[in-house]
């Protein structure tokens, strides 16, 4: 592949990418328009984002083995398709519960999407320098699409049919289809022949189902409820299974041994907490903004485009710093900035305005665009007939640690709630203070990956990592 084609190519992978990204929050600001408009429950609204989110990170393993075994541009394509026409039925719906169904076949499409999207950028970019740069990149489209999903949900439930936040995928997706076609060409590296391990797939689809089930219900059920712990109980078993599966099978999806590399285990670690992080206070701060400061869902929305901008930038510069001072102090230095940022965040409150924010916002924007390293030194520590399932191991980590930060957060932001007003507190004081809680609390959390950081990434600068890739290559490779 020339030069110029394989940037080409990233663009169709940056794109397809973009389109999931951006259905991630694009419909948190427009759910009152589309309850009023579909005559929705609260639980039937709920769903509407839970549909796609636990079908989205139930089959996200199972897309990136998928990738591996029929070829990443074939999958990518046929995701790209899958998503492209359920945005487009999602648009259009005129019922709750086709636009629930749609919503979940959206999610089918984004499971064999981004991992592949990962896997593909393995295989167009073989020499790290410039796969290091080119994640880079794709990982700015992904910080635009943070910002650009409330500022267009916003815009189009002040100003548009709510249809339009699903519909404005359809063109996009034409043409990133149209780009993959020209610019990624199919090679014989893309397709590996091994089996489909069908009982691994299953066993860990079903711990991820219940296990993202479990989180998004816990609050509406009760966390100690039958349902609840029942779904917790399912993903127990099902991921003891999975282990077990992959132990005896003569073609694992994952050989359990690369978990003994620090470097895999302790740098999805360090995704895992900087998506706590992004997930929690993204989802927790708009709700601030709008609550507690006055702001419209617009306003809300184009408060956060400085802090993604700045994220984006760091995020293509980040390859750049990561030559210079190694890995492992870049994102430690990323989650040291970002857990600073949360923090300073706490100090605003009552009567802040978003001169007081932004500060704080352009911090956090910086230190999240620094983790962007460990991607792809986890990645790079993998073999390439497994890119696939690494991507999407990856990106798992990523949900569930979002996921985790939404709920658990959000569990300690509303019992913290309820216990001011029980003591006397306005409402506005309660959940303020309850607010300013949680925000201190999940900025220990992230500071947790300092050390994390610190400790697994050590001597991971690019061309540095000789032992343990030569140690977990094999390993993967018996696979």
């Amino acid at each position: 592949m020339t030069a110029s084609r394989r940037w080409w190519a990233l663009g169709a992978i940056s794109l397809g990418t973009f389109m999931t990204y951006l259905d991630n929050n694009v419909v948190n600001v427009a759910l009152p328009t589309i309850q009023r408009d579909l005559g929705l429950s609260l639980s039937g609204l709920e769903w509407i984002v839970s549909g796609y989110i636990l079908v989205f990170a139930g089959l996200m393993l199972a897309g990136g083995r998928l990738a591996d075994i029929l070829g990443r541009r074939r999958i990518f394509v046929i995701g790209l398709s899958v998503f492209t026409l359920a945005s487009l039925a999602a648009g259009l719906a005129t019922s709750g519960a086709f636009l629930i169904a749609a919503r979940a076949v959206q999610g089918v499409g984004a499971a064999l999407l981004t991992p592949t999207a990962l896997a593909l950028i393995r295989s167009v970019f073989p020499d790290p320098r410039e796969r290091a740069t080119a994640i880079g990149l794709w990982s700015s489209v992904g910080a635009l699409a943070l910002a650009l999903g409330p500022l267009t949900g916003g815009f189009i439930s002040e100003n548009w049919r709510w249809g339009w936040i699903y519909l404005i995928n359809v063109p996009v997706g034409l043409v990133t289809l149209g780009l993959t076609l020209w610019a990624i060409r199919d090679t014989p590296d893309d397709r590996v022949r091994h089996s489909l391990d069908v009982p691994g797939l299953a066993a860990s689809s079903l711990a991820m189902f219940a296990l993202t089930y479990g989180l998004i219900e816990g609050g509406r059920a009760g966390w100690t409820s039958p349902e609840i712990l029942g779904a917790f109980g399912l993903a127990v078993a099902s991921a003891v299974a999975f282990v077990v599966i992959e132990r005896r099978s003569a073609e694992p999806m994952i050989d359990m041994s690369v978990f003994r590399s620090r470097v895999v285990s302790g740098g999805m670690l360090s995704i895992g907490l900087w998506a706590f992080g992004v997930f929690g206070i993204y989802f927790f701060t708009a709700l601030y903004l709008q609550n507690a400061l006055g702001f419209s869902p617009l306003e809300a929305g184009a408060s956060f485009v400085p802090m993604a901008l700045l994220m984006a930038v760091t995020a293509a510069l980040s390859a750049r710093i990561s030559q210079m001072i190694g890995t492992a102090l870049t994102v430690a230095a990323g989650l040291l900035v970002m857990a600073g940022a949360i923090f300073g965040i706490s100090f605003v409150g009552e009567g802040g305005t978003l001169g007081d924010l932004l500060p704080w916002f352009l911090l956090y924007g910086l230190g999240g665009g620094l983790l962007v390293p460990v991607t792809t030194t986890v990645l790079g520590m993998l073999p390439a007939d497994r890119a696939g399932i690494a991507a999407g191991v990856l990106n798992v980590s990523r949900e569930v640690f979002g996921l985790l930060g939404v709920t658990i957060l959000g569990a300690i932001l509303s019992g913290r709630q309820t216990a001011f007003l029980a003591d006397g507190a306005g409402p506005l004081t309660a959940f303020l203070d309850a607010y300013r809680t949680t925000l201190v609390i999940a900025a220990i959390i992230v500071l947790v990956g300092v050390p994390v950081s610190l400790f697994s990434l050590r001597r991971s600068r690019p061309g540095q990592d000789g032992d343990e890739t030569a140690e977990a290559v094999p390993a993967m490779a018996r696979g």
